[in-house]
């Protein structure tokens, strides 16, 4: 009899309906963890996403390793930012032998130019931001059909958080006295959110870092810390401090604390996502020139 109940059981289990497998995540690679960390709010549960310069790495001068070359090969869709910023990438497409789609996610963007140089960091303004973000979901879409539900709605729910964030940062300039609005940074990672925000930055170092700021360079910055009455330099989190340290102790501007420019910071950090590093650097900024 129970020999009897078991069998009839299988074949009660055999006529069931099979449980729908669930697609396996999308393999998504970033150049780094800014464009990571996008790609995670637009994708959501169906990505994979990892990072070839990780939280802390300077993206402009990264020296791309073996298992960069797998994580490569192995992608579906590779994520990066253009404008000469990963000028290391194309060479290590090539040897991985991949056959990723590479999404430029600057695509549509106004590019500033720094002399004959265009100014990668784009991401700096919110509303650039924003773009970024809807051409990581078009990809997506394209390379997932079946989730483009999903990365409509992530995407729609992200550019919200998006919109807040910008008028958060534009209330907190506005509370800056307008000729206070001058500071010093390392390199010139903040043209973007200068033309968008109202707040100067002024740096010894290009749009890379990948060059040292001369003699005649530092010696400009200091006259004009002097002549302007700039209050604040600020350290970045990718850079050697020495060089502001240096300038502050020339000039008797204050250190006003360390901006986020090209990375993140790692999850118990100050800046884990985007929105977390734009609000801690304008937090920086209006205590450090708000008075």
């Amino acid at each position: 009899m129970i020999r009897l109940g078991l069998v009839l059981m299988t074949v009660l289990l055999g006529c069931l309906p099979a449980r729908a497998q669930q697609p396996a995540p999308l393999g998504v690679v970033a150049s780094f963890s800014i464009l990571a960390d996008f790609a995670r709010n637009v994708g959501g549960d169906r990505v994979a996403v990892s990072s070839l310069v990780g939280p802390g790495g300077d993206v402009h001068v990264y020296t791309p390793t073996p298992a960069d070359a797998k994580k490569v090969a192995d992608a579906r869709l590779l994520v990066v930012n253009g404008l000469g910023l990963e000028g290391w990438l194309p060479r290590l497409v090539q040897s991985s032998g991949g056959k990723a789609v590479i999404v430029t996610v600057t695509k549509g963007i106004k590019t500033r130019k720094l002399g004959s140089e265009s100014d990668p960091h784009a991401w700096q303004s919110v509303p650039n931001a924003k773009i970024y973000v809807t051409n990581i979901r078009d990809a997506l879409i394209a390379a997932d059909p079946a989730g483009a539900d999903v990365y409509r709605a992530n995407t729609a729910a992200y550019l919200a958080k998006l919109d807040a964030l910008d008028a958060e940062v534009r209330q907190a300039v506005a509370t800056i006295p307008a000729e206070h609005r001058k500071v010093i940074s390392t390199h010139a990672a903040f043209g973007y959110f200068a033309e968008t925000y109202g707040i100067a930055f002024i740096a010894p170092q290009g749009v890379s870092t990948d060059s040292e700021a001369s003699a005649r360079d530092v010696a400009s910055i200091i006259s004009q810390i002097h002549k302007a009455k700039i209050p604040a330099v600020f350290l970045e989190n990718i850079s050697d401090p020495r060089l502001m340290q240096r300038i502050s102790a020339e000039t008797g501007a204050k250190i006003g604390g360390t901006l986020y420019s090209d990375s993140l910071t790692a999850e118990n950090g100050e800046a884990p996502t985007y929105i977390d590093m734009v609000r801690h650097n304008i937090k920086a900024l209006t205590g450090a020139l708000g008075r």
